[in-house]
């Protein structure tokens, strides 16, 4: 195999670069539980507001003053730290959809402003499967059962709740997207240098006006002291089923296969079996996440399904003025979602 020469780029330091394997073993570090005392502060403000529209709701609609102090250290832990955080205990078993959906979203106006996840302008979303395949471009593949393939979406944090699990599968698991750099850094740093040339990726019909159905962005992006990533390879390859994108060339092939395979390895990534009422807050510039592939229950009612948020955070990195294309804005505390002719912000209560 003849390899290019390349410089060799710094590695990744710090609390971001982990290794899963290292923190498998060390769950009470990344684990939050909520107290019986945070607990019933999240039921006071939720009597406070039922009735109300939920994508109306702000951090002040949740006053928490036992509980809001410590999110906003987990904020912290998810943006400057670790890059994720494991929040259990939720009381949602039992309960009305509209009541957990409160709660959560509750909790997520404490770490961030929401943002719309698809073209319909759902700033709540249903993870759920709705018989859908991913064969068709305008799906998207938390709308089926198939395994989602590491990635990002398009904001700063992005919050699961899970409502239901599936009758077997649908494990979640993430990947620092640092740990990937450093590893392709000290073994194929040609193939690395190849993840900063921008990529087209598939927008899958949710286009904003005047833009191409596609967009043209590097997997990771060195800006202001800063390394971020964005990735979503199902649709960086189906990009190419539009004429003008640029076309993907054997090297990268090669070096997408090589950052598909790090961000999958036994030892890099975490796996976590999400039970009911338990949160997941992730950092999707350095952090890869993915869902394996899952067998639900027949029973409609018993049906696996997970409430998301997507959040612009306050204290959030800068970002280049490429992310744009995707985000909208580089705005911290403003950025991110996707809008196009016609959306309208809503939180719906059901999969839709």
């Amino acid at each position: 195999m003849n390899v290019d020469v390349q410089p060799r780029r710094s590695l990744i330091t710090g609390p971001s670069a982990w290794i899963g394997a290292d923190l498998a073993k060390r769950p009470a570090e990344w684990t939050y539980i909520l107290s019986p005392a945070e607990v019933a502060e999240i039921e006071t403000c939720l009597r406070s507001v039922q009735g109300r529209d939920i994508a109306a709701l702000t951090r002040t609609d949740f006053p928490l003053p036992t509980l809001g102090p410590v999110l906003d250290r987990l904020r912290d832990e998810i943006l400057n730290g670790r890059g994720f955080v494991l929040i259990r205990g939720l009381p949602v078993e039992g309960r009305p959809i509209a009541e957990s959906a409160a709660m959560y979203w509750g909790i997520g106006t404490h770490l961030g402003n929401a943002r719309s996840q698809n073209a319909k302008g759902h700033v709540l979303g249903h993870v759920r499967d709705l018989g859908l395949h991913s064969s068709d471009p305008r799906v998207r593949i938390y709308q089926t059962t198939e395994r989602q393939n590491f990635h990002t979406d398009s904001c700063d944090i992005v919050g699961l709740l899970c409502l239901k699990t599936a009758k077997a599968g649908g494990l979640s698991s993430i990947t620092s997207s640092m740990s990937v750099y450093n590893r392709m850094a000290q073994e194929r740093p040609d193939l690395l240098e190849r993840l900063f040339i921008p990529f087209a990726t598939d927008r899958r019909g949710e286009v904003p006006a005047g833009k191409n159905p596609w967009f043209d962005i590097p997997v990771y992006n060195d800006y202001q002291g800063h390394l971020s990533a964005i990735y979503a390879p199902h649709y960086v390859r189906s990009s190419q089923r539009f004429p003008e994108a640029r076309r993907l060339t054997p090297q990268d092939l090669e070096a997408l296969a090589m950052f598909d395979r790090l961000a999958e390895d036994a030892t890099l990534r975490l796996d976590m079996a999400l039970r009911p009422g338990d949160m997941q807050f992730v950092h999707n510039h350095t952090i890869l996440h993915d869902r394996t592939a899952f067998e639900d229950w027949p029973e409609p009612e018993r049906k696996r399904h997970l409430l998301r948020l997507w959040l612009a955070a306050p204290g959030a990195r800068p970002l280049p003025p490429i992310y744009a294309e995707r985000y909208g804005s580089v705005t911290v505390g403003d950025r991110g979602g996707i809008i196009v002719p016609g959306t309208m912000l809503n939180a719906p209560l059901e999969p839709v």
